[in-house]
């Protein structure tokens, strides 16, 4: 049976709309249970890692101790606090304190480089997750396959990501370019996307393969306006498949994210941008072998890689 503090947090985290994990729980996985979900910014992250490292410690800190010891802003804390589900910081404190109490004199010492290292699990087991998902999505690969086609297709193919998804973008603009005549990437928005989707359009391109992947860009879903604007298609690799990103594509591949750590990992996102380079070889395979050989050809005269 829960403690009366216990039974006040519960009912606090119900009052705010919030799914309370089991008490019975060990209390890492309570608080990753707590702050799973929702897509946090990289500072909220920051606290929620402290929080699970320092339970016991920091359950008890006021806003203002909790808010020096991570080294972000008191209205920072607060907006956790209501990212995770609780009315504010008060709501959310007694919740932990009911966790931290019930490790007490139940539960061996749990020191913070045994809780990092169980995070790093979890975040290994959450893009397990994602790629067993995204394995059940490949059961029918008949629309990879057939958007691969229809971007080797499209000359020029313009590859789409801004900020953090840039990485992803230039990934499978610099592989599509062994493979494609004419790959251009953009990884700026504004103005310098705008020229760059037009031109493309101008030039005979038909589609533009965009990257977006958390925090969304609202300059990313311009963009995208932009694109369809002038006549292009979009296929779109995101987190969701819902939502004005998705609504204004094309086709969406919603490949989840990795959310366990300050950062995003991408285990997912990567391997469908990998397997969309695989459709696009398998469309056209004598282009594809011949621009391969002759790639092979120009790096071995110039020494581009290291020799075995």
């Amino acid at each position: 049976m829960p403690s009366p503090q216990q039974a006040r947090a519960q009912a606090s985290a119900i009052t705010a709309g919030k799914t309370v994990p089991e008490v019975g729980a060990a209390p890492t996985s309570q608080l990753r249970e707590l702050f799973d979900g929702p897509h946090l910014s990289p500072g909220h992250r920051r606290i929620a890692q402290y929080l699970i490292e320092h339970i016991t410690e920091a359950a008890f800190l006021s806003i203002t101790d909790l808010a020096e010891r991570v080294g972000v802003s008191q209205p920072s804390v607060t907006r956790f606090a209501t990212a995770v589900g609780f009315s504010g910081y008060p709501a959310l404190r007694e919740r932990l304190q009911a966790i931290a109490l019930s490790t007490l004199g139940s539960a061996p010492t749990v020191t913070p480089a045994e809780n990092r290292s169980n995070e790093l699990q979890a975040a290994v087991d959450a893009e397990i997750e994602n790629l067993e998902n995204l394995r059940r999505d490949f059961a029918d690969p008949d629309q990879v396959i057939d958007v691969g086609r229809a971007l080797s297709q499209s000359t020029p193919l313009t590859i789409l990501g801004l900020r953090i998804s840039g990485a992803l973008a230039e990934y499978f603009a610099y592989a599509a370019r062994r493979i494609h005549p004419d790959v251009r990437l953009v990884t700026q928005g504004g103005s310098v996307a705008y020229d760059a989707l037009l031109q493309s359009r101008e030039a005979g391109g038909t589609w533009v393969l965009a990257f977006s992947m958390p925090r969304h860009a609202q300059e990313t879903l311009t963009a995208v306006r932009v694109a369809r604007g002038a006549g292009l298609r979009v296929a779109l690799v995101t987190d969701l498949g819902l939502g004005p990103l998705a609504d204004e594509a094309d086709v969406v591949f919603a490949s989840g994210t990795g959310s366990r750590l300050v950062f995003d990992s991408y285990a997912a996102p990567g391997l469908m941008a990998a397997a969309l380079l695989q459709a696009m070889t398998d469309a056209d395979p004598e282009r594809t072998q011949a621009r391969l050989e002759d790639y092979e050809q120009t790096a071995d005269r110039h020494q581009f890689f290291l020799r075995d």
